[in-house]
């Protein structure tokens, strides 16, 4: 279980290492701003100035050494292997039992569930409807102007009113901060859809995608090619919890933020490598991942990214040097033509598309989790 506190600037995190319940204190500082593209770590930065608590826990069982479990899902990092893994098997159980038209296994009828979207997207609402729906739930949709959270009412406001209606809330936002507020103060479990800091329900379908595909995560090369983004920070969260190499491939100033680098490579489980040379770094990967250079709220920065990015794009030739072996991910929308080329996304080993689908069974997966259906 995480949980979160200000100290001198910095947002203090606990997590429980995956194989020992001891807790370590791990600080996520302000990352430092970049010249021109400032506003692009300004949700990191607001999170970190204003950390309060994060989701509350739940003792699992009786007694002196009674486990803190989480009672929401926010960071991949709040939960052992054990679990992660259990997780991703259950998504595969309930993926084959939607794919083979069995509409039997019904555990949400009855339940309700509150999506907040202060950011929009297409992928993440129609997943987590239609997944909610499969299983026999009903999911309401509060999209920007609805509640405009944290200006017309208090997320804390918010977060009491929704545990009164609903079983579950997943929201999708800008602040972290916003996310660990909705935890702290509902009573209900809370889903993190995706903030400027972490998108963890995202790297959940990615990671059942290669086991679907390659067979495992473990002992894999996972080459991200762009950004040091929240997809990046999620990658070196979950790189804290199973082993793997990863590498972030990224131009200078745009690394990820160097206290979750720091947390990955504490956790001493696997390699994790930061360069700013994507052909080298992507020899012998597994997977080579990539996605927008400009993500929502940074549409400003376009050009001045596309200048500084020249080089990173991940086209046919990028991937010849990766070898065979290799699939492409990518978790759109994809700007074709500029973070990645047509060729690339369309070619026999990209796996971009399964991997969207993969988002549905992931998050049922979650949602049966917190749920503790």
């Amino acid at each position: 279980m995480a949980t979160t506190a200000t100290s001198g600037g910095h947002l203090v995190l606990s997590s429980r290492a995956p194989s020992s319940s001891r807790r370590q204190q791990l600080s996520l500082p302000v990352r430092a701003a970049r010249p021109v593209a400032a506003a692009s770590c300004s949700g990191v930065r607001r999170a970190v100035a204003a950390a309060a608590a994060s989701s509350p826990a739940v003792v699992a069982s009786s007694g002196k050494d009674a486990k803190q479990v989480p009672k929401d899902f926010l960071h991949i990092n709040d939960f052992d292997k054990e679990t992660i893994m259990k997780i991703l098997n259950r998504a595969i159980e309930v993926k084959a039992m939607i794919k083979s038209g069995d509409r039997s296994f019904q555990p949400f009828k009855g339940k309700s569930m509150a999506m907040i979207f202060a950011k929009p997207s297409m992928r993440t609402r129609v997943s987590f409807e239609t997944g909610f729906f499969l299983l026999g739930g009903h999911a309401v949709y509060l999209g920007p102007d609805d509640i405009q959270m944290g200006k017309r009412e208090e997320t804390r406001d918010v977060a009491r009113v929704l545990s009164g209606y609903n079983d579950v809330i997943m929201a999708r936002v800008f602040g972290h901060q916003d996310i660990l507020d909705l935890a702290k103060y509902a009573s209900v479990p809370v889903i993190n859809g995706l903030t400027d800091y972490n998108h963890p329900c995202q790297i959940m379908a990615d990671a059942l995608t290669m086991i679907e595909h390659i067979g495992r995560i473990e002992n894999t090369k996972v080459v991200y090619v762009g950004d040091g983004n929240n997809i990046v920070h999620s990658w070196l969260l979950l790189a804290a919890v199973l082993p793997f190499h990863f590498v972030c491939a990224c131009p200078k100033g745009f690394e990820p933020d160097a206290k979750t680098v720091e947390i990955a490579r504490s956790a001493g489980i696997s390699k994790i490598e930061i360069t700013n040379d994507p052909r080298e770094a992507v020899k012998g990967a597994d997977v080579v991942y990539t996605d927008v250079w400009a993500s929502m709220g940074q549409k400003e920065e376009a050009e001045y990214r596309k200048q500084k990015f020249q080089g990173f794009m991940v086209d046919e030739t990028l991937m010849e040097i990766a070898g065979p072996q290799a699939y492409l991910m990518h978790c759109l929308p994809a700007e074709r033509g500029v973070e990645v080329t047509d060729g690339a996304i369309e070619a026999p080993n990209s796996i971009v598309f399964p991997q969207a689908e993969n988002r549905m069974h992931a998050q049922n997966a979650i949602m049966l989790h917190v749920l503790g259906a």
